[in-house]
């Protein structure tokens, strides 16, 4: 948890600097020239259709912090993924060692105990060892199958509570991004508002800028967060899969072979 959490502080500051430093050479720079551009032509020619730049939907604080949270929620998501993929590599490898229609008894238990303890350390803090030592040490202390079969599905079913829960920082992060969004929503219609004295004077140049802010940050906000919702939707996938081929591998290789 410790290690996790030194991985998110890092992935924050990486995904700030690095977006950070994206807008102040490229973005900006690139959304004022063409700015400026545009404005040099509509004042040469009052009919000329303003066009539209990428540079320019991108270039507000609101968005800047968007993509922030993007990646840090992506590196988050990437974190994880990993550690799901190195938990299903364990799903292909025979823990028990065992010829497969060699009934298991009481007396194969202490050496199945051994061989999962002594599995490296990660691979002991796995889900699949986790359940499979639980289920060889209840069926050495109770000898009753029901019993097996239920403490091995309960590690499963705090495992999935467990991943389920770890995934609110990145929920967290899919509500803030439209939220930033509308802030600078809500920052635009101020502006324009604020501006609206020189509408009636016939400049509409301020106001059409501050609702172009209001309107790019939400549409960069809801873009962001509908793709990162994607990731989210897999990786929860994924976790779950991992559950569930878990419990069958739990049931399919040691719970049925179990000789009472």
């Amino acid at each position: 948890m410790r290690n996790e959490f030194v991985y998110q502080v890092f992935a924050l500051l990486i995904a700030f600097i690095v977006v950070h430093a994206l807008y102040v050479t490229l973005i900006r720079p690139n959304a004022q020239v063409h700015i400026e551009a545009e404005r040099v032509l509509i004042q040469a020619d009052s009919n000329h259709v303003e066009q539209r730049s990428l540079y320019v939907v991108l270039r507000d604080y609101e968005q800047e912090a968007c993509f922030v949270l993007m990646i840090w929620a992506l590196f988050i998501l990437g974190y994880k993924g990993v550690l799901v993929s190195r938990q299903q590599v364990l799903l292909g490898k025979d823990l028990l060692e065992l010829p497969p229609d060699l009934p298991i008894g009481r007396e194969d238990l202490r050496g199945l105990s051994q061989r999962i303890q002594a599995l490296p350390h990660w691979e002991q803090d796995a889900l699949l060892p986790r359940a499979m030592l639980t289920a060889v040490e209840r069926f050495g202390a109770t000898s009753s199958v029901q019993d097996v079969s239920t403490a091995s599905r309960n590690v499963c079913e705090s495992e999935a509570e467990r991943l389920e829960s770890e995934l609110s920082i990145i929920r967290y992060i899919a509500w803030a991004i439209p939220s930033v969004g509308f802030i600078g929503t809500v920052r635009g219609i101020g502006d324009a508002l604020g501006q609206a004295h020189r509408a009636v004077e016939g400049d509409i140049t301020g106001v059409t800028q501050s609702l172009g802010v209001a309107f790019n940050s939400t549409f960069i906000a809801l873009v962001i967060s509908i793709i990162l919702m994607f990731f989210i939707h897999q990786l929860q996938l994924k976790q779950d899969r991992l559950v569930l081929d878990t419990e069958r591998y739990v049931d399919r290789w040691f719970v049925r072979r179990l000789k009472v």
